[in-house]
């Protein structure tokens, strides 16, 4: 890592953009890649769209290591307003509409946690993840109204409604400021409907303990990076069904969906013929009607994982 702040907060983007790029680029099933599309959102809009983001990662970074020189405290980051600017950007790239809501929220504090290590120690998982909760933990009402005003830009499908505090009722940015309820207890409240919230509010879990570790495992054992992403993104599915596919056609669904990948993973992924037909077959079923079951949260925690591998050194 180079000695020099700026060039430290530099490289922690350039570890986060590549990680969006790995991520999208792998055909996994149910998912724009290089080799698939939507009909109205394509591989370029999330080129694009990484690009767009790597501006305001790197100003996280900052912030984070202004928090390790003590000139702000974490309380003073504005993760919200971070992300609201990462979102307008990649808004004002692309065309290809929400590209990447789920993966910003996960970065942004991944990048301050960065950040906030001191120069040249190693990016070890665990000082990164300590990090992490102090920086969620820390968030503001004024990063929720943050948060709701980025979510407005993106506007992601299958929002549905919230029992409190919901995102289309105009009456909960005024009660989050008269309440003080900050962005880390909104998402409290969404954890039991949305993986990329629980994943803020339990310490991320399922990047660190699951995706992560699966994913160094694949990569060691594997030669082909594209065929651990893809395994690692079935282990992620059928072990944690999709909340963007329970909020769009329920959570049984979601749960067949997992079921189907764990299937798939049994009878050996892409290393086997059988595996490979069955997830030739998966794919085409979950492009149907409208890319209703697009595993888009589990594309979202593959970015994550795919951050962290980056930031402890992994090139291709």
């Amino acid at each position: 890592m180079d000695k020099h702040p700026l060039e430290k907060a530099v490289q922690i983007s350039k570890c986060l953009e590549l990680a969006i790029l790995l991520e999208v680029s792998v055909h996994k099933p149910g998912n724009v890649s290089v080799v698939t599309n939507f009909e109205k959102t394509r591989y370029e809009h999330f080129v694009a769209s990484a690009v767009a983001a790597r501006s305001s990662l790197e100003f996280a970074a900052e912030q984070g290591i202004a928090i390790h020189e003590r000139k702000i405290t974490s309380a003073d980051v504005g993760v919200g307003h971070i992300i609201k600017d990462c979102v307008a950007d990649i808004d004002s790239w692309q065309h290809g509409g929400n590209t990447l809501l789920g993966s910003v929220i996960l970065l942004v504090p991944i990048a301050v946690a960065a950040g906030m290590i001191p120069i040249g120690d190693d990016f070890e998982t665990l000082g990164l993840r300590k990090n992490v909760r102090l920086v969620v933990e820390s968030t503001t009402p004024e990063d929720a109204i943050n948060i709701y005003e980025a979510i407005e830009i993106a506007k992601p499908s299958g929002l549905g409604k919230a029992p409190k505090l919901d995102i289309n009722d105009p009456a909960s940015t005024k009660k989050i400021l008269e309440e003080r309820v900050s962005l880390f207890q909104v998402f409290q409240i969404a954890q039991k409907y949305d993986t990329i919230c629980s994943e803020w509010v339990n310490n991320y879990p399922i990047t660190f303990d699951l995706a992560y570790p699966f994913l160094t495992k694949q990569m060691e054992e594997e030669e082909d990076l594209n065929h651990a992403i893809l395994h690692t993104f079935l282990k992620v599915l059928a072990t944690c069904p999709d909340t963007f596919i329970a909020r769009k056609a329920g959570l049984l669904k979601a749960k067949e969906v997992s079921a189907e990948a764990g299937e798939i993973l049994n009878l050996g992924g892409l290393v086997t013929s059988k595996g490979r037909q069955r997830l030739d077959e998966f794919d085409a079923k979950l492009r149907r009607s409208s890319n209703l079951l697009n595993p888009g949260t589990t594309a979202d925690i593959m970015a994550a994982a795919l951050a962290l591998c980056t930031l402890a050194g992994y090139r291709p």
